[in-house]
């Protein structure tokens, strides 16, 4: 018996390598970094140990605005996304006829590349000195006023990386719950329609109590990836994210680093810091609640 457990270890040896060093390491080196202050990167030296740099990034206005953007991103998003997806994976699942062709065609946006999607973006929103561009042609048409969705408002700015956010990410969200639909027990749908049970009954007390594990596995992690949110901003406004007001936490982190204001490892790593415990706090919310909501 104890050479069954060894063996088992030895076939975790190589994952538990793996994550040691590229997950485990660096995430106490950040935790170090985040402490040392007055750090020198060009010397590899510090002054002391402390909390100055989670202070320094708290009162940062880059970082605030940010974070800012990050929330309202996560909490537009998140719900927008799996509610547009719960919907259209329930179309899809009530149509017979041409199932695969419609599902192949919600699920190309997953792998198109995402700054090709970025440019189109800029084509159909920016405003430029020969178009502005064909979503204002639209808004035009229905009487309005052109307004630039890059370069322009802060609610515009952040209406387009929302909405190209929710783009990219529902084909992932749908394919999941259209097989999690696809794989309820058809006996359940079948004893509700002899009692003839609405269909709205049907959704609320069979589908969803059935799908909870993949609705809350997407919602977990979207909020995980929408907090890791960057390459859409990116995309849609360029690397200058401080310029035009839509950086992002791990945008801050990044620009720490390596941007203009880079080479303070110490101030990247106590926001990175922050951005694990938010995440974190979140994450374990999510899953205490679903302990609540979720049927297996």
């Amino acid at each position: 018996m104890k050479f069954q457990h060894f063996k088992g270890w030895i076939y975790l040896l190589p994952a538990i390598l793996f994550l040691g060093a590229f997950m485990v390491y660096p995430l106490i080196d950040v935790f170090i970094y985040s402490v040392e202050e007055g750090y020198n990167f060009a010397s590899q030296t510090y002054s002391g140990v402390g909390g100055f740099n989670f202070s320094y990034v708290l009162h940062d206005p880059y970082f605030l605005q940010a974070l800012k953007n990050t929330f309202l991103l996560v909490i537009i998003t998140v719900p927008t996304s799996t509610l547009l997806a719960l919907l259209i994976s329930v179309g899809l699942s009530s149509i017979k006829p041409l199932r695969s062709l419609y599902q192949t065609i919600y699920f190309l946006p997953y792998v198109t590349n995402t700054l090709a999607v970025g440019l189109v973006f800029m084509i159909l929103f920016k405003k430029t000195a020969y178009s502005d561009g064909l979503v204002n042609l639209l808004i035009n048409w229905f009487g309005g006023s052109s307004v630039d969705f890059i370069d322009g408002p802060y609610w515009a700015k952040l209406f387009v990386l929302c909405f190209y956010t929710i783009w990219i990410v529902l084909p992932f969200k749908i394919l999941l719950l259209t097989s999690a639909i696809s794989s309820v027990d058809q006996s359940y749908y079948n004893a509700a329609r002899v009692d003839g049970t609405s269909r709205f009954r049907i959704f609320t007390r069979i589908t969803l109590p059935m799908i909870s594990p993949t609705l809350f596995y997407l919602i977990v992690t979207g909020f995980i990836g929408a907090f890791k949110a960057y390459s859409d901003a990116v995309a849609l406004f360029g690397t200058d994210l401080n310029a035009s007001g839509m950086n992002t936490i791990v945008g801050y982190v990044y620009d720490m680093l390596y941007g203009d204001s880079g080479g303070y490892p110490s101030y990247a790593s106590a926001a990175a810091v922050i951005l694990f415990a938010i995440v974190l706090t979140i994450t374990c919310i999510n899953l205490l609640i679903s302990r609540k909501y979720t049927h297996y």
